[in-house]
């Protein structure tokens, strides 16, 4: 296995596989996003883990978060934006050798710290974290209130 940095080489494959783990979001939009990270590559890395063959088999992407980043205590902070590996690729090392290549490229940006979350009822997900070293923080309960247009004064 080896790990790659995507860069404007790799666009399709990085698309092919953003589209694997996030299916909901159409093909233009990854692409769009994959184009806005390029340009910000200071603050965006996505790694693609290929096969001997050269046949992608999983992908992470990471960004540098300077606001507040739950369970953190220092700044900046790298996220693990979202990782997936093949289905016939998984528990080969893959998701190991990915954030390897995430945890080397935070810390070059000069953080201390790898923050990620998952879904609360995504538990292959948290498994997964917990296998890579992550501990688990917090649990946060996020709520939202449509707020009614506003009224111009007369």
């Amino acid at each position: 296995m080896r790990v790659l940095l995507m860069d404007a080489e790799t666009i399709g494959r990085w698309v092919e596989m953003r589209l694997a783990l996030w299916p909901d979001t159409p093909a233009a939009d990854h692409r769009a996003e994959v184009e806005s990270a390029l340009a910000e590559s200071d603050r965006y890395a996505s790694f693609l883990c290929e096969d001997e063959a050269g046949v992608a088999a999983g992908f992470a992407e990471a960004s540098i978060r300077r606001d507040y980043v739950n369970g953190c205590e220092t700044s900046p902070v790298g996220f693990l934006e979202g990782i997936y590996v093949l289905p016939a690729y998984r528990r080969r090392g893959v998701a190991r050798a990915l954030i390897t290549a995430v945890e080397r490229w935070a810390t070059a940006q000069g953080c201390q710290e790898l923050a990620s979350d998952t879904a609360s009822d995504n538990l292959r997900s948290q498994s997964l974290h917990m296998a890579l070293g992550f501990e688990e923080t917090e649990r946060v309960v996020y709520f939202r209130k449509e707020l009614a247009p506003a009224v111009a004064d007369n």
